[in-house]
């Protein structure tokens, strides 16, 4: 088992373990020791410069968010017996201990789902409030949005606004797509945007896979929410644009199964945490617009083409482009992106085009493996290639579910017909 304490300056421990992982939370260490790391040291004043009063809730959640992915990074998954799933023992410290310990096992079953891993919760209490006592006016903003940078996001972005709504976007700040997430979101207005880091820092190695990258970003929209009022229902609307192929992220192979397959937006996913907020008096309801279509019905949809078309090609896909801050070209979301394109008869002009341009010149284990499954998709059909992925739907969401990974895969399989692939 692999400990990782997440603790702020007034929970300091006495001692460090060599055996364990530490992460100071909000604020740097003072201890230069190894494995002493830190995370959110510039999140108070973020949200102080986005006027945002969190309530104990939303920070509660959030130092959750932030320890998980905090651990997430510090635990290596090669060190692990089978090499990739780890035993992991998190301890975090919370205003309303007793509420959050009450969704301990909800919460251990969703990181389960999310990572692949082992959790177990420590939820002990603060000594100490560290919610902000300043306040600030509501935002006329009337919705949250997520603004990735993505294709996705930026036609959430662009449909949202040509209905009449005034959202309040937020985005992680990525280097490579901050610029961008700025742009996009001026399009729409002012003063409508909060971008911010999680700032995790350690020393040593780092785990790269980050299967749980996206609580955080849920987080800060959970924050940004506390500054805009409730709809007439009492409740807020939170808007997560990621189309049904991509969320449901179905393996194109055996050896992808389980959380080798990121799941960042899947329906699993999002009912749990869903519950989980609700549970504590969370009151907002995530919205997923585009849960049933795919990547390319997502473009072909979008109330503005004009716009769409204008900005879109700026947007960043690529699971590997942190790497060369270009798009690689022939990874899973790559090629999502480019059979997007394709159906749209959009001439692909991505801004600084992509590392290996010709699929059939390049060799990628995506590529061969998205291949493998088209041709199965047309030899025996979508349920062979299903099986049991879609276990959690039943009826008519499930034929739904159905319907957009076949429609997403020979989006695809059209992209590698093009390239000579099969």
């Amino acid at each position: 088992m692999n400990k990782v304490i997440c603790y702020p300056r007034c929970c300091t421990p006495k001692y460090y373990s060599d055996d364990d992982y530490y992460f100071e939370m909000f604020t740097v260490p003072e201890q230069k020791i190894n494995n002493v790391g830190h995370v959110g040291v510039q999140l108070f004043k973020e949200l102080r410069k986005s006027k945002i009063a969190p309530t104990v809730e939303a920070l509660d959640f959030t130092i959750i968010a932030m320890a998980v992915v905090a651990a997430d990074k510090a635990v290596l998954r090669k060190k692990s017996a089978d090499g990739w799933t780890r035993k992991i023992e998190l301890c975090i410290y919370l205003h309303d201990a007793p509420k959050w310990r009450q969704e301990k096992r909800k919460l251990e079953e969703m990181l389960r789902f999310l990572s692949g891993d082992f959790w177990v919760l420590n939820i002990n209490a603060l000594p100490e409030s560290l919610v902000p006592q300043k306040k600030y006016d509501l935002r006329q903003q009337d919705c949250i949005c997520l603004l990735s940078g993505g294709m996705d996001s930026l036609v959430g972005a662009i449909d949202l606004h040509e209905e009449g709504r005034n959202p309040l976007f937020v985005s992680q700040t990525v280097r490579g797509d901050a610029e961008h997430q700025r742009e996009y979101a001026m399009q729409f207005g002012i003063n409508n945007l909060c971008q911010w880091s999680n700032n995790i820092k350690k020393k040593g190695e780092s785990e790269i896979s980050t299967r749980a990258r996206s609580m955080v970003f849920f987080a800060f929209a959970l924050l940004a929410s506390c500054g805009i009022d409730c709809n007439a229902q009492g409740r807020k609307e939170l808007f997560v644009p990621e189309n049904g192929y991509i969320s449901l992220n179905m393996p194109l192979d055996p050896l992808r199964t389980g959380s080798l397959s990121t799941k960042t937006t899947h329906p699993v996913y999002m009912k749990a945490m869903q519950e989980i907020w609700n549970d504590v008096g969370i009151n907002i309801d995530f919205v997923l617009p585009y849960k049933y279509k795919t990547k390319g019905e997502v473009l072909m949809d979008c109330k503005n083409q004009d716009l769409m078309k204008k900005l879109i090609f700026g947007s960043t896909s690529c699971g590997k482009y942190q790497r060369k801050l270009q798009h690689c070209g022939v990874c899973v979301p790559c090629l999502v992106r480019r059979a997007a394109f394709l159906k749209n008869n959009l001439c692909d002009v991505t801004e600084g085009g992509y590392f290996k341009e010709n699929l059939q010149c390049s060799y990628s284990k995506d590529v061969a493996a998205a291949a493998l499954a088209v041709v199965q998709l047309k030899k025996n059909g979508i349920e062979s290639l299903v099986k049991g992925m879609l276990s959690f739907a039943k009826g008519e969401e499930r034929n739904l579910y159905l319907g957009v990974i076949e429609r997403g895969g020979l989006e695809i399989g059209a992209l590698l017909r093009e390239h000579s692939v099969i």
